[in-house]
């Protein structure tokens, strides 16, 4: 979330992906960073995954990331 947080205030668009079970999380630091950044969470668990699946996983979130990135940016301050 830091670096997500940073590179916006940069001018530099970014998503933070997580995987679900960080979803409250990544409110908590939302809110206590003052920054809502754009956001994608993937199925859980990431570490156990063979290569096949992770480009699976990745094939399934990429529209909605590139959607996220290229859409309507929220102004930081």
């Amino acid at each position: 979330m830091h670096d997500i947080t940073d590179l916006e205030r940069r001018g530099l668009p970014g998503v933070f992906v997580a995987s679900n079970p960080f979803m409250t999380a990544a409110e908590a630091q939302s809110k206590a960073l003052g920054f809502n950044p754009s956001r994608l969470f993937v199925e859980h668990p990431i570490q156990d995954r063979t290569d096949d699946e992770m480009h699976a996983l990745a094939d399934k979130a990429v529209d909605q990331l590139i959607a996220s990135i290229s859409g309507p940016q929220t102004p930081t301050s």
